[in-house]
């Protein structure tokens, strides 16, 4: 319009008119092209059959479950006299009742849980290696049903010890008496695998209600020297693998990759991811690099990158966000990393190398059994490398053992183990975190935001990293960032169609710095958790973003920034555990990076932290007789309030990216 204008025709020569023409129409189409590139179609692929959902949101909408949880299926929780199965989880995330052990001839004795508010989707979890043993020694028709190590899993003699430490070898063995696939035992575990299968699809809402999801998945068990590294695989819909590929069959991280995406590239519409977990009971060698020598090429840390998108930031076994004390730390004292965290102050630091026996939370800590020295190492490899292995968005969930998934209440947190914390004294008691002790946590919560509640849906969102994790709250998070982005967009009705638009959202790439704007600007929006009658969410106390990069020399580095901080008096009072005053039930914050530099590989990510409440042992403590109150409930070094949080998956900023 303005160059047709007379008055700048009049200045232009005829070879600068169109020039002029040709460079304005090449801005408006990259613009439009950048624009459809950042606004995923209405209609995403779709991998299954099913009705179309009648709600349905381009600008995403929010979804809450678990991609962490065990069943009878699992060795450890059947051997902590677990009775219930996958159906059974299902439906209790979906809202029904659920018996959890010891159960009793008399049932009015037997205890239930039941969720005050529904998941929107969930994952069963269980353990893949030991399916055909677990439904062999279950059965008496079973040709082994009567050897040693069966009686042994339904004694629950020490159960959970001799099946797992078969799982601690770098060149692990079945049991002699399932090995061969062809074999009962082997048939068996095919059966299980079947009826994971089978109880996903009854429980998938294929109507155009679309009120529930369930995932396809199944749990890794790698323990190499009682290290933590299991990985969770989830698949994108129906059509899975015959069998899945567990330690036995994958003994390293690597060949997992490589099996379990041959196995599902074979197969039309198998999509499928993994997740980490409890990084911080790995010693150093969950992240460490998985392809040395020749393998270490792009291709196979391109593998990587995309078989595991995500890592779980919190769960019942801790927080795996960051943790202060550590002899090469980079950066001042965060007092906000010390939370939930199931490792002593004085700890042995791993340094550049790795231990053992994490598992049991002992051996040496690396940094890089949190995210945030995760995720600067990514950085660095990226640097050398030219690929990063480690962009990992951040997810939480619970890893019961009670088939209970969301079962993430403070005030009515129940255990997570079976009959290994059935009772509440004993819960209260030791140290000991294979247990069930204080030092467990109820764990957190995944949150998606997705065009719909699909299968399709929120698995891309997964794949996109456009998710975050809680330590249990159903806080709502918007976290954007650009160059060019509006600062004044708190407060704005179309924050988070500005903020498509104008930037990417979560565990997204930012795009290089504009003509007009050298430094990014970020957003973040956040709600406190309604809460339900039975549980009220808490008032929001700050949000911060920390920026991570690797500096010139090498050095890794990381800040803390405060945006936005409530108000109000609310406070709790921890002898009661009766909450007062008001606070804020929304913060909003906006932030520029003035120590941007366009030559330096960044992360950033965003940390919500709720008012103070009551921990689940102050609330146990309240409910306890004086005759049966452990000493353990007058222990200081147990906290006694909880500040819940959320995680956002970062954005990250790439030189000279695409």
């Amino acid at each position: 319009g303005c160059l047709r204008s007379r008055r700048v025709r009049n200045l232009l020569d005829d070879s600068a008119y169109a020039r002029a023409r040709f460079l304005i129409r090449c801005v408006a189409l990259t613009l439009l092209v950048v624009a459809c590139a950042r606004y995923e179609p209405y209609d995403i692929p779709q991998t299954e059959e099913r009705t179309a959902c009648s709600d349905r949101n381009p600008l995403r909408q929010l979804y809450w479950g678990d991609l962490h949880v065990h069943t009878a299926l699992s060795f450890d929780a059947f051997s902590s006299q677990l009775r219930a199965g996958p159906v059974d989880a299902y439906a209790f995330a979906r809202g029904e009742p659920i018996a959890l052990p010891p159960y009793h001839t008399d049932d009015s004795r037997t205890r239930r849980i039941q969720l005050d508010r529904p998941l929107d989707f969930a994952a069963v979890t269980d353990h893949a290696e030991y399916f055909g043993e677990v439904t062999t020694c279950v059965d008496p028709d079973s040709e082994g049903y009567n050897n040693s190590a069966c009686q042994n899993l339904r004694s629950a003699d020490g159960a959970t010890f001799n099946f797992g430490v078969q799982l601690s070898n770098p060149n692990p063995e079945r049991f002699a008496w399932c090995r061969g696939l062809d074999g009962d035992c082997g048939q068996r575990a095919l059966s299980a695998w079947r009826l994971v299968q089978e109880a996903a699809e009854a429980a998938y809402d294929r109507t155009d209600a679309c009120r529930f999801t369930s995932f396809i998945g199944y749990e890794y068990s790698s323990a190499v020297e009682v290290s933590n590294l299991h990985r969770n695989v989830i698949f994108r819909s129906a059509h899975v693998p015959e069998r899945p590929t567990s330690f036995f069959e994958a003994p390293t991280a690597a060949e997992l990759y490589r099996q379990v995406d041959t196995d599902c590239s074979a197969i039309t519409g198998c999509d499928v991811l993994m997740i980490p977990h409890n990084a911080n009971l790995s010693n150093g060698r969950m992240f460490a690099p998985v392809f040395s020598g020749a393998e270490a090429s792009a291709e196979n840390l391109r593998l990587r990158q995309r078989m595991e998108p995500l890592m779980e930031v919190y769960q019942h076994k801790g927080a795996s966000e960051c943790m202060n004390g550590f002899e090469s730390a980079f950066g001042a004292t965060d007092e906000w990393c010390d939370f939930e965290l199931v490792h002593e102050p004085e700890f042995e630091d791993c340094r550049d190398g790795i231990g053992g026996f994490g598992m049991l939370a002992q051996g040496c800590v690396s940094q890089t059994d949190f995210a945030r020295g995760a995720l600067l190492e990514g950085l660095r490899r990226h640097q050398q490398q030219g690929v990063n292995p480690l962009k990992l968005g951040l997810i939480a969930s619970t890893d019961t053992h009670n088939a209970s998934p969301g079962a993430v209440s403070e005030q009515t947190f129940a255990g997570h183990k079976g009959t290994d914390d059935d009772d509440a004294v004993e819960r209260m008691s030791g140290d000991d975190i294979t247990a069930g002790t204080w030092r467990d946590s109820p764990g957190g919560l995944v949150a998606v935001w997705a065009q719909e509640n699909t299968r399709d849906a929120l698995f891309e969102a997964l794949k996109r990293r456009e998710v975050y994790g809680t330590s249990g709250p159903r806080i709502a998070l918007r976290f954007f960032g650009g160059f060019g982005l509006d600062a004044s967009l708190c407060g704005d009705d179309e924050l988070v169609t500005k903020g498509y638009e104008q930037g990417v959202p979560m565990g997204s790439d930012l795009a290089q710095p504009g003509l007009f704007s050298a430094r990014p600007t970020f957003v973040v929006h956040a709600l406190q958790d309604p809460g339900s009658d039975q549980v009220p969410g808490a008032p929001l106390e700050r949000i911060q973003i920390i920026k991570g990069w690797v500096d010139e020399a090498g050095v890794k580095q990381r800040t803390v920034h405060t945006i936005s901080q409530g108000s109000g008096d609310f406070v709790t009072d921890p002898s009661t555990c009766q909450a007062s005053g008001a606070g804020s039930s929304s913060l909003c914050g906006t932030w520029t990076d003035d120590n941007f530099r366009d030559d330096q590989h960044a992360f950033y990510y965003v940390r919500v932290l709720a008012q103070p409440t009551c921990r689940w042992t102050s609330h146990l403590c309240q409910q306890l007789s004086p005759d049966t109150v452990s000493a353990t409930c007058s222990r200081e070094d147990i906290p006694k309030l909880i500040q819940e949080r959320a995680w956002s998956s970062p954005i990250w900023y790439t030189p000279n990216s695409p």
